[in-house]
Parts: structure tokens; C-alpha cells; sequence
């Protein structure tokens, strides 16, 4: 079973012309369990780290994004040379792992859920989590974030495309302790295309979302 059960936020209602200048990417997933990695913004693996960094914005009041020790998201090409893409990346990793904390809270009430995730992406992440929540479901294992790009609409807006690889990551029953570990397939390989703009406090939050599993740009 794929961790991401439905596509993620099948909608397309991005611009035709922002999806076309995202670039495509590929999905993998991390899954949770119940430890107590609690960093800036939840782990995000070896190449990339979604903490925030001297050219990222590092607001005081920031939430803190706890996963289990048995779940992780890798997210890679953080460090693109360019500070202002590189902020964009490293909140955009965040409004991932907001989610995921959510998912692993098993509460769609988390702080971070809401201050990286705004608008149709919050709405949307919302109903995404209660899927978790009412199967009494979470996930654990690695999830890998990759061909991640930024474009820019204005100062204040920008694009990210990016795959996900979810092959290393399942689902877990938390009444249950079962774990599916079915073998990978087309489809844990996501395509995202999302939207972001920059808020008051500098920080870039995901405001629309969409995603086409089993995309062949992603594929391995």
C-alpha cells in the first residue's frame, strides 16, 4: 500500500502556466512511528535539512515539528546557491512535515499544520489527515523528497514542483501494530506541483497543492 493513499490533493488549481514551469520530480516516503525527534521543523535527512539555516527565515515564533523515531522525510536540493530559493525550499519542506506531524499526532489541530499551510493547502491537508486519523492508520519508514525547483511569480510568490519516493515507507495500524509492507509500484512515485506565497512574518507558506501519483517524471 502506498503511505499517501489518494493522491494527495488531486485538484489541480494551480495556474496552467505555473505547473508548466515547475519542474517535474520524484516521491518517497518516510513513516511514523511514536519517538521524539523534535527539531525546527521535523528530521529531513542527511543532504537536507528543513532547520532553519542563516539564509532561511528564522522567526521566534516558529513552531517546533516533532516526528517518531521510526519515521523520516529526506528532502534533497536544499542548498541551491540562491538564499531567496533556498528559503522557499526549507519552508516548503516544513508545510510537508507539518502534515505528516499531524498525521502522527493524530490531531489536525498541530501549530505547524496551520502556520506553514494556508488556504486551499490547509483545507485540503486537513481532510487529508482526518483520512489518517479515522483509520486509526500512521506511517513509518523513509520517505525521499527530490528534484525539488523554485520559480518565481513577483516578490512575494513562488512555485515548487518536486517528487516524492514513498517505496521505503508504509503504513501502520495503531490499534492494530500492522505494518503493510506491499512492494513498491509505479505509483510510490509522486509528482507535487504547489504554490507559495511570502506571509508578514517572511515566511514562505504553502497555499495550494496538487499531485499525480504514478507520474512518469518521478519514476526511478
Amino acid at each position: 500500500m502506498n503511505r499517501r493513499r489518494p493522491t494527495f490533493l488531486a485538484a489541480l488549481t494551480l495556474t496552467a502556466t505555473a505547473a508548466l514551469t515547475l519542474s517535474a520530480c520524484g516521491s518517497d516516503d518516510d513513516s511514523p512511528g511514536k519517538g521524539e525527534d523534535k527539531i525546527a521543523g521535523a528530521d529531513t535527512g542527511d543532504k537536507q535539512s528543513a532547520s532553519p539555516s542563516p539564509s532561511e527565515p528564522t522567526a521566534g515564533d516558529r513552531p517546533a515539528i516533532s516526528f517518531p523515531s521510526d519515521a523520516k522525510n529526506v528532502f534533497e536540493g536544499g542548498k541551491t546557491g540562491d538564499a531567496k530559493k533556498d528559503a522557499v525550499l526549507a519552508d516548503s519542506s516544513l508545510a510537508v512535515n507539518a502534515v505528516d506531524e499531524a498525521i502522527f499526532e493524530g490531531s489536525t489541530g498541530t501549530k505547524a499544520l496551520g502556520y506553514y499551510n494556508t488556504e486551499k493547502a490547509l483545507s485540503s491537508s486537513i481532510t487529508y489527515v482526518q483520512g489518517y486519523i479515522d483509520d486509526d492508520d500512521t506511517w513509518i519508514g523513509v520517505t525521499r523528497y527530490f528534484d525539488r525547483k523554485v520559480t518565481f511569480a513577483g516578490e512575494g510568490q513562488a512555485y515548487v514542483t518536486y517528487c516524492s519516493d514513498e517505496s521505503k515507507s508504509y503504513i501502520k495500524n495503531k490499534k492494530t501494530g500492522k505494518v503493510d509492507r506491499s512492494a513498491a509500484t509505479a505509483n510510490s512515485y509522486v509528482l507535487y506541483n504547489t504554490k507559495l506565497a511570502k506571509n508578514a512574518a517572511g515566511v514562505w507558506q504553502t497555499t495550494d497543492i496538487a499531485s499525480n501519483r504514478g507520474d512518469k517524471a518521478c519514476q526511478p
